[in-house]
C-alpha cells in the first residue's frame, strides 16, 4: 500500500468529498480498539508495523500506557487506496469503558461510520450495546469488527464449525440490536451482513482479518484459518500476509461507510435544529466547501504550548485560519488563528479545512463541546445543532484538596481546564467547608482526573474516598405555599409536584428542550406525557437535572420584569435542594399567582430569590420528599455452575437479578441491576466469587427512591459531610408561620 509522505498530499483529497471518510472505534473495554487502530497507522506508515498492536500509538498519554485502557478520543488522518483511488479515513479511537461514555457521545457526533469491535469469546457486552445505540441515535452506520478469533481456536479449541457458529451468534445479537435501536429507514440497509461484506472476522494482534467476500476473492477457507494456528507463529504469519486486517478494514470503509455528502444528507436533518430549506440548510446537507462556514467543536483540550485547541468537524464552508467567527453557545465573537489536521498527538498546520472533514483549530477559547462555529455575517441566520445527549450522568463524588497551600491557585485553574476537557467533570466548591468536589461517571473516571492534576500540572492532591452523588424528589402534589420576599413587598404563589415518567423521558431524550417553540414542544407534551396544552405552552424553564417550572399566572403587574430573576430563583432552588442540599429532579414548579412591586430597587435578586426559593423548599418537604440514589446494570456472563455464586455478590448488595440466559448448556449471562453506592468494591467481589471466571460490564441505568429504612442515616451522613446541620430543615423553616 502506498504511504503518503506529506501533508499536503492528504490535504489534496480531504479538497475532494467523495474521497472522505470518517469513522470511529467504538467498543466495549478491552475488545481491541486500540490495538485495531494501531495496526491502521502502521498500514499508513505512521509507526512500524513491527510494532503495531503494542505500541498503543493512539494511547498518547502517559496514564493510558499504563494501563492499557484508552481514556480520550484520539483523532488521525490515514490514507488508503481502493480500487485505484485515493482516499482520506479521518479516524477517532474511543474509550470504552463506561466511564469514559461522554467521549463517545461527543466523538461519533463528527463521524459517518463506526467500526464495532467485539471480542469474540466474550461476545456482545453491555458496553457493546451502549456505543452501539449511541451510534444509531446519531445517524452513523456500523460496521462490525469480531476480533480476537485466535481466542476461539488457541484457548477454547474450537473447530472450524464452532467457530462459524460463533460468529453467527455475535452477528445475530448484533442484528436484534441494531433493529431494537435503528430508525426504520436504516434497519435493512445497515444490517450486519457478512455475504455482503459488513462484517469483518480477524485478530488484531495477529495482524489478519477477512470478510467473506475477500475469503472467497482469495480461496480461504476457515478451514485453513484454523489450519494456520497449528502450524504456529510461521502460519499465523503467513496468514497475516494473505489477509491483512488493514486492508479488510479500510476497504470495508470505504466501501460501506458513506462519504460527508451522502451522510449529511439524511444526518443533518438528525443533528441540526435549523431550517432545511434555507442556504445554510441545503450547504449543509450537500456538505459544500463554498457554503457558509459551519463548524461543529466536539473536543476541547488543553496543549501546554498553544492554549486550548477545538476539533471538530466542518458540516459546511471551510475553516480558514485568520478568520473571525461567531459562537452560537457562548454568543461571543472570536478568531481563528490556526488550523490543523491531527496525525495522532502532533497536529499539522495547514491553511484551511473543507466541509466533510475534521479540523483543529486555536484562538476559540470561549468554545466547549457543543459549539456551533458560524462566519460572523451568519451570526442571526444559523440555528445550534442539538445538545449533546449523554448515556450516564455524574454519579461518584469525591473532595480534593492540594497538599502544599501554595499549589491551591494552581489546583483552582487546572480544575477549571479539567471540567472545559472533559464536560463530564464536574467541579464544585463546597461554600460551607471551602472543599473543592469533583464529580464523574464512575470511580476510575475520577482517578484518572486525578492522575492528569499530577501528570499535566503537577499538583498533588489529597482526597475523600468516593461518595455516591443522590438526587432529591417529592411524590407528592404540594398546596399552594406563599414565598415573601425579605422585605414582604413581593409574594410568589407556588406549588411542587413530580413530574410523570413520560414527561422526564422526553427531557432526557432531548425530544423537549426549553429553547424550542413553544407549541410544538406544547403538543408533544399534550400527545406524549398526558400535558394540557395551555400549561405546557406557558413553561418557562427547564433545568439540567430535569425540573420544569411553569406559569399559571394571569393579568401579574410587572411579572414580566422579574420574569428571568424567577427563573434563575427556580435554576438555583434546583441546584441544592432541601434535603440533603443535593440536586433535586424531576419536579415541576407551578407559580399560580405574585404581587411584585411597582420600585425596580424593591424587586431585585435579593428579594426575589428567596421569594421563589423558600416556597419550593417548603413544597418539598410537605410532598413525600425522598432522596433518589443511582442504580447501575450489571451484565455478568459466566460458566452455568456459578451462577449462585454471581448472585449471592448482587444480593448482599442490595440488588436484584432481572434475567438469566443460558448461552450455552453450560454458560450463562446474568442481567441485574444494583446501587452503585454498594459497587464500589464490585470488580474484587466478583473476581473472587468466581476464581477470575466471568466477564462483566457495568453502565448507568437509572435513579431510583432510596429505601425509607435507610433514609435517615444517609442523610445524616451527607449534610454532615457538607457542614450543615445534620438534621433536615422542616416546612415552617421556609414559610413562617405555616
Amino acid at each position: 500500500m502506498p504511504r503518503y509522505k506529506t501533508v499536503e498530499q492528504i490535504q489534496h483529497i480531504m479538497g475532494n468529498v467523495e474521497q472522505i471518510r470518517n469513522i470511529g472505534i467504538i467498543a466495549h473495554v478491552d475488545h481491541g480498539k486500540t490495538t485495531t487502530s494501531d495496526l491502521l497507522l502502521a498500514a499508513s506508515g505512521i509507526i512500524s508495523m513491527k510494532v503495531a498492536g503494542e505500541a498503543l500509538a493512539l494511547d498518547y498519554l502517559d496514564v493510558e500506557q499504563k494501563r492499557g485502557i484508552t481514556v480520550k478520543a484520539a483523532n488521525i488522518s490515514l490514507y488508503h487506496e481502493y480500487g485505484g483511488k485515493p482516499y482520506v479515513v479521518n479516524l477517532i479511537d474511543t474509550p470504552g469503558h463506561v466511564d469514559f461514555s461522554g467521549k463517545v457521545t461527543r466523538s461519533l457526533r463528527v463521524l459517518d461510520g463506526a467500526l464495532v469491535v467485539v471480542d469474540s469469546v466474550e461476545g456482545v457486552m453491555t458496553q457493546t450495546e451502549t456505543v452501539l445505540r449511541q451510534a444509531l441515535e446519531e445517524r452513523v452506520r456500523p460496521i462490525l469488527f469480531i476480533n480476537k478469533v485466535d481466542r476461539l481456536i488457541k484457548e477454547l479449541k474450537f473447530t472450524a464449525q464452532e467457530v462459524q457458529q460463533r460468529f453467527v451468534e455475535i452477528i445475530k445479537t448484533m442484528n436484534y440490536l441494531l433493529s431494537e435501536y435503528a430508525e426504520p429507514e436504516f434497519r435493512e440497509k445497515w444490517a450486519f451482513d457478512p455475504v455482503r461484506g459488513t462484517v469483518i472476522l480477524g485478530a488484531a494482534r495477529d495482524k489478519w482479518g477477512i470478510t467473506v467476500p475477500i475469503a472467497q476473492k482469495k480461496g480461504i477457507k476457515f478451514s485453513d484459518i484454523v489450519g494456520a494456528y497449528e502450524r504456529g507463529r510461521e502460519g499465523v504469519e503467513e496468514l497475516a500476509k494473505v489477509a491483512p486486517l488493514h486492508e479488510a478494514i479500510l476497504d470495508t470503509v470505504v466501501k460501506f461507510v458513506p462519504n460527508p455528502r451522502e451522510a449529511q444528507s439524511y444526518r443533518i436533518p438528525k443533528i441540526w435544529r435549523g431550517v432545511l430549506d434555507s442556504d445554510v440548510g441545503k450547504a449543509m446537507m450537500r456538505a459544500d466547501p463554498s457554503g457558509p462556514l459551519v463548524y461543529f467543536v466536539n473536543d476541547m483540550r488543553v496543549d501546554p504550548h498553544a492554549g486550548f485547541v477545538a476539533t471538530g468537524r466542518v458540516f459546511s464552508g471551510t475553516l480558514r485560519a485568520g478568520e473571525e467567527v461567531w459562537l452560537l453557545m457562548s454568543k461571543s465573537k472570536q478568531r481563528v488563528l490556526q488550523v490543523s489536521l491531527y496525525m495522532g498527538p502532533i497536529r499539522e498546520v495547514v491553511e484551511g479545512i473543507s466541509a466533510g472533514n475534521i479540523a483543529a483549530s486555536l484562538g476559540l477559547d470561549t468554545a466547549r463541546s457543543g459549539e456551533t462555529v458560524v462566519g460572523v455575517a451568519y451570526r442571526d441566520l444559523v440555528a445550534p445543532f442539538e445538545r449533546l445527549r449523554y448515556v450516564s450522568e455524574p454519579v461518584v463524588t469525591m473532595a480534593v484538596e492540594a497538599k502544599k497551600t501554595a499549589d491551591l491557585p494552581k489546583l483552582v485553574e487546572a480544575l477549571r481546564k479539567l471540567s472545559i476537557e472533559d464536560p463530564n467533570i464536574l467541579v464544585k466548591i463546597n461554600e460551607e467547608t471551602g472543599e473543592y468536589l469533583i464529580s464523574g461517571m464512575g470511580p476510575l473516571h475520577l482517578e484518572i482526573a486525578l492522575t492528569f492534576l499530577k501528570e499535566n500540572y503537577g499538583i498533588e492532591v489529597d482526597t475523600s474516598p468516593p461518595l455516591v452523588v443522590y438526587r432529591e424528589t417529592c411524590r407528592a402534589q404540594s398546596q399552594v405555599l406563599e414565598g415573601k420576599s425579605p422585605n414582604k413587598h413581593n409574594k410568589l404563589y407556588i406549588s411542587v409536584e413530580p413530574l410523570n415518567e413520560e414527561t422526564i423521558k422526553l427531557i432526557q431524550q432531548g425530544v423537549v428542550v426549553e429553547d424550542m417553540d413553544s407549541r410544538e414542544r406544547a403538543k408533544i407534551l399534550r400527545d406524549q406525557a398526558s400535558w394540557d396544552y395551555d400549561e405546557a405552552r406557558r413553561i418557562w424553564a427547564i433545568d439540567e437535572n430535569i425540573n420544569v417550572l411553569v406559569d399559571r399566572t394571569a393579568g401579574v403587574q410587572y411579572l414580566r420584569e422579574v420574569k428571568d430573576t424567577i427563573i434563575q430563583g427556580f435554576r438555583l432552588a434546583m441546584k441544592e435542594g432541601p434535603i440533603a442540599m443535593e440536586p433535586v429532579r424531576g419536579v415541576k414548579v407551578v407559580l399560580h399567582d405574585a404581587v411584585i412591586h411597582e420600585d425596580p430597587a424593591h424587586r431585585g435578586p435579593a428579594q426575589i430569590y428567596p421569594a421563589t426559593r423558600n416556597p419550593i423548599y417548603a413544597g418539598i418537604l410537605i410532598s413525600k420528599p425522598t432522596l433518589l440514589e443511582p442504580l447501575q446494570k450489571l451484565d455478568v456472563r459466566v460458566p452455568a455452575d456459578l451462577i449462585s455464586s454471581v448472585i449471592s455478590v448482587v444480593s448482599k448488595k442490595r440488588g436484584k437479578v432481572i434475567d438469566i440466559v443460558y448461552t450455552t448448556p453450560t454458560s450463562a449471562r446474568i442481567m441485574a441491576e444494583l446501587p452503585i453506592a454498594e459497587s464500589m468494591d464490585l470488580a474484587s467481589e466478583l473476581r473472587s466469587a468466581t476464581s477470575g471466571r466471568a466477564f462483566w460490564g457495568t453502565e448507568f441505568s437509572r435513579w431510583s427512591p432510596l429505601p425509607e429504612s435507610l433514609m435517615p442515616a444517609v442523610v445524616k451522613s451527607i449534610r454532615t459531610r457538607k457542614g450543615a446541620p445534620p438534621e433536615p430543615p422542616k416546612p415552617e423553616d421556609f414559610i413562617p408561620p405555616y
